[in-house]
């Protein structure tokens, strides 16, 4: 085991070797060689190659060296082509921490029963008069980046549930086919997590209607990972068992607590009595096409 591995369970690294071919003989020669590739972009600005880094991006593509390359250059070109998506991307930005707080995304103390974190999104508590989609979606990633430090969820994974009751088809409008490729983008092309699954429960026709809109822009992989439970809690339990979940989806765990991960990111920022409604709305940010000419990725990260 090297200092790229300190801190997992033999578990864990037996787990890395079976399923995502990781060698600790031949770890740093690994990273190297993605490292190599890099001057064959030379319009990519990579703003960040230490060997932690790009160990997480190994990870998820299998130690396929190639793929994993490709899958680091678009971390770094949708990032330089959504310029105005990552300004300002840190915790107390207020579109940021207004979607934190609203729940936006919602994180699980426990794991499932294969370790992996779940993140939780109750799709009607979006208030399009103070969150925006976009917003949304910077939380989203930006919670990602807090937890794909840990190397043990580089290793496990995530999974998503999405709970669809009471989204109305007002808001379900507002899912245009733009912002909905932009999200998959950032989400499924160019981020280095493992999703093990992505389940709705409780989605109404609207949104099946959705999905097949999406379709086209899926993995094969991603739509074989997307399960579409209804108000059948009974095929969520076969695959993520009710100890994991909360009681809104059927678990036994107690109800869900929305401020758990705002506490957890914003620390004393956090005020359960803050006015949400006096932080100004993000306006509807542009897809600018403009390179960074410096800053660095990750939860402090200020593209300028």
């Amino acid at each position: 085991m090297t200092h790229l591995q300190a801190g997992l369970s033999s578990e864990t690294t037996e787990k890395a070797r079976l399923e995502l071919n990781e060698n600790p003989d031949t770890l740093h020669q690994d990273i190297q060689q993605v490292r190599d590739m890099i001057v064959t972009r030379p319009d990519i600005g990579f703003l960040r190659t230490d060997d932690d880094f790009i160990l997480r991006f190994l990870r998820a593509r299998k130690f396929d060296q190639i793929e994993t390359f490709r899958l680091l250059a678009q971390y770094f070109q949708f990032r330089q082509q959504n310029l105005d998506m990552f300004q300002s991307f840190k915790v107390d930005d207020p579109g940021i921490k207004r979607a934190l707080m609203d729940g936006f995304p919602g994180v699980l103390e426990t794991p499932d029963q294969h370790g992996r974190k779940i993140l939780i999104l109750f799709a009607s508590n979006w208030d399009q008069n103070r969150n925006s989609f976009i917003d949304i979606l910077r939380a989203i990633l930006l919670s990602l980046e807090v937890l794909i430090e840990n190397p043990d969820l580089q290793i496990n994974g995530f999974i998503l549930i999405i709970d669809w009751s009471n989204f109305s088809f007002k808001q379900a409008s507002k899912l245009t086919p733009n912002i909905l490729k932009l999200a998959i983008e950032g989400l499924q092309d160019s981020f280095p997590a493992r999703f093990g699954g992505i389940h709705f429960v409780n989605q109404p026709w609207y949104i099946h209607a959705m999905y097949t809109i999406i379709k086209p822009f899926l993995k094969d992989k991603t739509r074989k990972r997307i399960f579409l439970h209804g108000n059948n809690l009974n095929s969520l339990h076969q695959l993520i068992q009710p100890e994991c979940l909360p009681s809104e989806f059927g678990g036994t765990l107690p109800p869900y607590d929305m401020g758990i991960w705002a506490r957890t990111l914003l620390g004393p920022e956090y005020n359960d009595e803050t006015d949400l409604c006096s932080l100004p709305l993000s306006p509807s940010l542009s897809l600018s096409l403009s390179v960074p000419s410096a800053g660095v990725p990750g939860p402090g990260a200020v593209y300028r």
